[in-house]
């Protein structure tokens, strides 16, 4: 663990030096993206040894049960991991047992719910496909196309324009919404490109093979970033986030979500906050994202049943709930983007902190039980619908 703290340390000694001793909020020197991908292999890789070598089982979750390293690794494997040409620049971050397996060729999946051919993609050697052509093809595509729209159509929207005094003071609140959403949809595709070109060379040298669907086609998607259709009809605050640099979410959850006792989602998006940099406007979107998360927790607990009795009231909600998520996410992250404080609040001041305002009050009066409760009560409910239903069932598949 005391790894653990030291990369952190270097990470954030290297983004304070890029943005106060380099050229603030220039990328003339930006050593710090592929210093942000080992950090999160470094980290990553000490907590499945602590989870391996340290902890009980019974002490272990399921996943990490999975992820838990059982043996130290020899220096060779560990640059291995950490350097290899596949994700030095931009990752994707993967965990170190899926690395080594398919470096050793002998791959043991986690279970994904998936069955073909009598086989559940469970923990058992399967002999990985050749990559897919069609697939690196296909993503090779997606980055050339997510390309040419962020270089046409980026300077159309810039998001600058959001805190000009002229637009705020001739144009009409609404359309102010309008262009917010298409300035922030046209900064996405840079990110696009990058994590979508980064999966296909993976991809292309053989790692990222996930099992097979329902179908029997196999699966490329092990160490995929985003998913691109879910993240632009994203439902839920939370919807956007998991399809949204996913490795980097997993990373969050396995290091800090699942082991931090106290206000886990707080402690997350800080941590988020910094493992990112020390651009002030990156604290002020995570700071904005905990509320945020907070509020849409609360309305999907509190709200989304009353709207399931049927199909009309159930696309109803989703269209309403798309439109809100589309707009908590680009007044969220407009700080990420600006990066400085003075642009920032003059944005938030423009909308009168109106969503900051909206989600706390959402959060304070529709109630959601804390998380640790939840987990407590999930087992109670199970094993009370089995009870009710397994008349018909014998002994030994009650006991199983």
């Amino acid at each position: 663990l005391t790894v653990v703290n030291y990369s952190h340390f270097v990470c954030l000694f290297c983004q304070i030096t890029r943005v106060y001793v380099f050229d603030y909020g220039m990328y003339s020197a930006d050593f710090t993206g592929p210093m942000m991908v080992i950090t999160q292999k470094i980290t990553s890789l000490a907590f499945e040894i602590h989870d391996g070598m340290c902890r009980k089982e019974e002490q272990l979750t399921p996943n990490q049960k999975v992820l838990a390293i059982r043996r130290m690794p020899s220096l060779l494997e560990y640059f291995s991991y950490n350097c290899n040409f596949m994700g030095i620049l931009a990752g994707p971050t993967s965990s170190y047992n899926d690395y080594i397996a398919f470096i050793e060729g002998t791959p043991c999946r986690r279970s994904k719910d998936h069955q073909t051919n009598g086989k559940t993609n469970g923990r058992h050697k399967q002999t990985d496909p050749s990559p897919n052509v069609s697939t690196v093809v296909r993503k090779l595509a997606t980055c050339f196309f997510s390309l040419m729209v962020f270089l046409s159509v980026c300077k159309v929207f810039p998001v600058e324009r959001n805190i000009d005094d002229d637009f705020i003071a001739t144009t009409p609140f609404y359309a102010q919404v309008v262009y917010l959403y298409l300035s922030m949809l046209t900064t996405r595709p840079k990110y696009y490109f990058v994590w979508t070109l980064a999966d296909a060379i993976n991809n292309a040298a053989g790692f990222g093979f996930n099992g097979y669907n329902s179908d029997g086609s196999p699966r490329w998607d092990l160490i995929s970033n985003l998913r691109i259709m879910d993240i632009e009809f994203a439902t839920s605050f939370k919807m956007f986030l998991d399809n949204w640099n996913i490795q980097t979410a997993h990373w969050l959850k396995r290091v800090c979500y699942e082991r931090c006792p106290y206000n886990p989602t707080a402690a997350t998006f800080i941590l988020s906050a910094m493992w990112h940099g020390a651009y002030p406007g990156y604290y002020l979107t995570f700071l904005t994202g905990i509320v945020v998360t907070l509020a849409a927790r609360a309305m999907r607990h509190n709200v989304r049943p009353y709207f399931l009795g049927s199909p009309s009231h159930k696309l109803l909600y989703d269209g309403i709930t798309w439109a809100g998520t589309q707009i908590a996410i680009c007044y969220t992250v407009v700080p990420f983007v600006l990066l400085s404080v003075g642009p920032s609040m003059k944005f938030y001041r423009s909308w009168y902190f109106s969503v900051h305002i909206g989600c706390v009050l959402l959060a304070v009066a529709l109630p959601v039980k804390p998380r640790h409760l939840r987990l407590k009560e999930a087992p109670v409910l199970s094993h009370q619908d089995s009870t009710s239903t397994d008349g018909h069932c014998n002994q030994k598949t009650k006991a199983t």
